[in-house]
């Protein structure tokens, strides 16, 4: 049975319940995270967090919950739910709470609704690109609003970016902007390899921080065996690549050998991606 938390109280997933007048039921007006846990320790958890934390104030909910306090409710969380496997993710949503009405202005007075619950996640992919489970993908412009650092609960843009690719038999979209420059995938951090460097979209409002993203970034640069640059990326650039990757919390690093149809290189995984796979994996927990 899995075991929810609901401002305050830990009860069954099945049992919790909010409003339908709470803001982020009518307007996506929240913030969430998503944390994995392997083996009960958490990958990048305190970043998490801050991410979290910085993301409400962005958006102005008061968040009356310090980052020490998170960290201990979402650890209890995954303790409560070990019954459920010994990998597993936490889903953690803070939204503006529930008004009387319905009204777009920010409401006063009103109490955030706070909900995480866990939920069981696959293994880690072998390190071993012989092994390790390839990806396909479409590419298409990226239609989303224009504040994609913050990691807001309104992802309908986000949510009909990957229908496409889910509806194309793929596992993600990969998205440009109108400049025709690499901005992300639908739900991941987006790389491309060429010549062994490893090379990603600089970080602004039109993608998300990603806290997979950081701890690539800078294991590979703590390791240095693997040269990172972080810069615009044109899609003729992605589709020049030898190596093309996505990461995220549930992904960690994806390879990606197809795109719109074509092999990406050779069409095989990477000998870069195994080698950056082994580095992040090494250092994932230290974050």
């Amino acid at each position: 049975m899995s075991i929810a938390y609901l401002n305050g109280e830990y009860l069954p997933l099945e049992e919790a319940r909010i409003s339908p007048l709470d803001r982020g039921f009518l307007f996506g007006d929240g913030i969430y995270e998503v944390i994995p846990y392997y083996g009960g320790k958490s990958v990048g958890l305190m970043p998490h967090i801050n991410r979290m934390i910085n993301g409400l104030a962005a958006i102005e909910i008061q968040n009356t919950i310090s980052a020490d306090d998170w960290k201990a409710l979402l650890d209890d969380l995954v303790a409560r739910n070990a019954s459920q496997g010994e990998n597993l993710g936490v889903y953690v949503h803070v939204s503006r709470g529930a008004d009387v009405k319905r009204f777009h202005a920010y409401p006063e007075d009103v109490a955030p609704t706070v909900f995480a619950f866990a939920f069981p996640i696959k293994d880690p992919q072998p390190v071993d690109r012989t092994k390790a489970t390839p990806m396909s993908m479409i590419s298409t412009e990226d239609l989303r609003w224009q504040r994609c650092h913050i990691k807001s609960t309104a992802l309908l843009g986000n949510v009909m970016h990957f229908q496409q690719g889910y509806a194309a038999g793929c596992g993600e979209t990969l998205l440009f902007n109108a400049k025709g420059e690499l901005t992300e995938g639908s739900s991941s951090n987006a790389y491309i390899v060429k010549d062994g460097k490893v090379i990603t979209p600089i970080q602004d409002n039109q993608i998300l921080p990603g806290i997979t993203r950081r701890i690539i970034i800078d294991s590979l640069k703590a390791e240095g065996s693997i040269e990172v640059e972080e810069r615009i990326v044109t899609m003729d650039e992605v589709r020049e690549a030898d190596e093309l990757w996505v990461s995220s919390s549930s992904k960690e690093i994806a390879p990606v050998t197809s795109l719109d149809g074509k092999p990406v290189g050779n069409g095989e995984i990477g000998e870069v991606w195994e080698k950056a796979f082994k580095i992040y994996s090494s250092a994932k927990f230290d974050f």
